[in-house]
């Protein structure tokens, strides 16, 4: 698959032509944004000629979390998602990098309302999907808008109607001259990036807000917290961040399927260390790709094969 548009789709039990994978306008999901979502990465082996998707379980049990909080119908179909998401990619042939949308959504007819919890609809989407930010690492600023809070939107739930709180944060990031934002929680601590985890490095110490902190509990953060005190051998502190915090940090990255690890250079016009990618940052980096990419024999356990061996 060439293109940055996949051939199929999976929606509803059935591959469906990307044309023609439509759904009412008028359901719950779109009227009210009662959908859950999950976004994976599968990465290329060349050497392998094989696509390995990365923590497909993990991700999976993350997506019916999501659904029991929204109080979503679970019908059987949702219990064949990781097979469903395997035939997809390889209907489409893909052999290289590549970004999955997981999408379950109250689907129906226009008289369903607010409270429908179904019946539900299933939607797997493959996209070629390249790295979003450079290597060389994004200046982000501090929202003016807080993170939403687990009293009244919980971000630990990947609702679709959650990144309404991102858009506002990025729209307005972008606007300022930044690459990305930084979010901070209705207690005035660093929560996160309005679509990745943050970390920080300050002593040589690393540090990321807990969960806590209304956060996405991500599974890249899980997986880095693991790398860090398994491989490494360090363990990382999970606690609250002040503002002032990140304007005295040696290194700052943030991380998740999407941005992967991708290092902060500059918070609010202030360099972070000395401007450039440190080199905890740089070692975590190149240690996840390897992991991700199946070039170190290291859990393996983590990356679901696409195609027969």
């Amino acid at each position: 698959m060439g293109s940055c548009q996949p051939g199929y789709l999976f929606l509803n039990g059935r591959m469906v032509p990307y044309g023609e994978a439509k759904v009412h306008a008028l359901i719950p999901a779109m009227k009210y944004g009662a959908s859950v979502f999950e976004g994976l990465r599968a990465y290329w082996n060349e050497g392998e000629q094989q696509l390995y998707i990365f923590r497909l379980d993990a991700h999976t049990r993350r997506l019916h979390q999501s659904m029991k909080i929204m109080r979503m119908d679970f019908p059987d179909s949702i219990y064949h998602i990781n097979d469903d998401t395997i035939a997809v990619l390889g209907k489409n042939q893909i052999r290289q990098d590549c970004h999955i949308r997981q999408l379950v959504f109250v689907d129906g007819a226009q008289r369903a309302g607010l409270t429908a919890t179904g019946p539900i609809g299933i939607l797997v989407a493959p996209f070629p999907f390249r790295r979003q930010f450079p290597d060389e690492g994004i200046h982000c600023s501090v929202s003016s808008w807080r993170r939403i809070s687990d009293n009244s939107m919980p971000p630990r739930v990947k609702c679709a109607a959650n990144y309404q709180n991102a858009r506002l944060s990025l729209l307005q990031a972008q606007l300022d001259g930044y690459d990305r934002t930084i979010l901070l929680n209705e207690a005035g601590k660093v929560a996160e990036d309005p679509a990745a985890c943050f970390f920080m490095v300050r002593d040589r110490v690393s540090i990321t807000p807990s969960v806590t902190s209304g956060i996405l509990e991500s599974i890249t953060r899980a997986t880095l917290i693991h790398l860090f005190r398994e491989v490494q051998g360090v363990e990382v502190i999970q606690r609250d961040i002040d503002r002032t915090e990140l304007y005295v940090a040696e290194e700052a990255f943030i991380c998740g399927s999407g941005a992967e690890i991708t290092p902060v250079i500059s918070i609010d016009r202030y360099p972070v260390g000395d401007g450039a990618v440190g080199p905890i940052t740089r070692a975590m980096r190149e240690l996840y790709f390897q992991v991700v990419r199946g070039e170190v024999p290291l859990y393996q356990e983590w990356r679901t094969p696409v195609y027969p061996s």
